[in-house]
Order: structure tokens, then sequence, then C-alpha cells
């Protein structure tokens, strides 16, 4: 296995493990559901999209290691598995978040143009978010970080006002339950279903939660991946630096 080889490169500094599909709990913590993912420790370098591997609507892609049986995908794989341990060993573990972002190149340099509507049928699109810095939410209702995540945002919202638009895109989830779920939290936020086809308009999203963050003219700012401890304060400080420009 491409990864374990890799491992065993490091002499015992690094143990490679293989976890069961529905067994992983870092898999449950970023709420993938679909193999293979890679995480050192608990940052997560590659989804199952990386892979070329999609779900079920979702349609044929390429992947940052597709077509994986190829020997070029085989050493691009291992050598940006060795920087992620690299980083991690050393200490560095933000820098290996950093540029380990899931998105990748398919992630669009800004926000889409995709025809989006709110739960109850109201457009979102650029002009209704324009001027404001914007930050994307991908959700589940199964995910339980999401709930913790969407609350956190939802106090963002009430502090900084219209500063900020915060859209929620609720991702293979029933619509009945993501209704009740919208009604339970009654948070100041704007709800929209996550299709398939509005998701990859985003880019890779493999895994929830997952936040993107764009400036007031639109452009990518951040992506955030899962609810690891620093989240809000590496948000935070993100968002007040595009708010004081």
């Amino acid at each position: 296995m491409l990864a374990r080889s890799v491992a065993e490169g490091y002499e015992g500094k690094v143990r490679f493990v293989s976890e069961n599909y529905g067994d992983s709990v870092l898999a449950k913590k970023f709420g993938v559901t679909r193999y293979p993912a890679i995480f050192v420790e608990d940052v997560l370098v590659a989804t199952p999209n990386d892979f070329g591997f999609y779900g079920k609507g979702e349609g044929e892609k390429g992947g940052r290691y597709a077509p994986l049986k190829s020997v070029e995908a085989h050493a691009r794989f291992q050598a940006d598995l060795r920087r992620m341990l690299d980083l991690v060993l050393a200490g560095r573990k933000d820098a290996a978040r950093r540029e380990a972002s899931p998105a990748g190149d398919t992630a669009p340099s800004a926000f889409p143009d995709v025809a989006l509507t709110d739960l109850d049928g109201k457009p979102l699109g650029k002009p209704e978010l324009a001027g404001r810095v914007v930050l994307v939410e991908f959700w589940s209702t199964w995910c339980p970080p999401c709930r913790s995540t969407l609350g956190w945002l939802g106090d963002l919202k009430k502090k900084l006002g219209d500063r900020v638009a915060v859209l929620a895109l609720a991702v293979e989830s029933p619509q009945a339950d993501v209704k009740a779920v919208v009604a339970k939290l009654d948070l100041p936020i704007v709800w929209a279903e996550g299709t398939p086809e509005r998701v990859r308009a985003f880019g890779d999203v493999s895994a929830v939660p997952t936040l993107l963050l764009y400036g007031k003219g639109g452009r990518a700012a951040g992506a955030f991946y899962g609810a690891p401890p620093n989240l809000h304060a590496r948000v935070e400080a993100a968002l007040s630096k595009l708010i004081e420009n």
C-alpha cells in the first residue's frame, strides 16, 4: 500500500494505521463518508475525491491522484504525504493543515456563478451577497460537529451583523430533516440545500463541516475542513483581516 510504504520509510517515527469504513473516529469527526481518506494525526491530507472516487450522482471527474493506477499519481501522492509527515514531525501542524487543503486546484478562485436558492425558494447569488465577507458552511444533519460549528457561526453573524453573510448548505441530508434542524437551531444564517451540482461548483467538498471564506469582492480567502480545536481562532483571524480591508 502506498501510504504504508511511506510510513515504513520513517524507521519507527511514523505508525501506519488502517481503519475499516465506518469505524474511524477521525472520519466521523471530519464527516468523511467515503473512502479512501488519509490523515496525518488529525490533519486530513487526502479525500476520496483526490483519488477520483465520488459519491452517488456526482459524475466522473479527475482528482489530484487520478488515475490512481498511474505511476505518476503514485509518486505525486507519496511526495505529498512525505511533505505532510515532515511538517507534523517538525511541530508545524498548522502549516500542514494549510498545505493539505482537500480543495486543491479544483477550488474556484472566486465565489462561483451558481444558481442558489434558500429553503423558501428565494434566489441567492453574487448580487445578494455583494459587498460583504461571505462564509459558506457545508454541513449535514447527521454530522455532530456541524451543530457546534453552525452555532458558532450564528454567534459570529450576531456580532458582526451586515459586515458578513453566512450561507449554510446542507449536503446529503433529507429536506425534512434539514428544515427540522434549522427550526430547532433558530440562527441568523441563510440556509440552502446543497445539491451535488451546487456543491461541485465550490470545488472538492468531500467532508463536513467544510467552511469556505470569500472577501467582499467575492475572491476566495480561505478553506477550513473539519472541526479542529483551533478552527474558531483561525477563521476569526482571517475574518478580521478581510473586514478591516
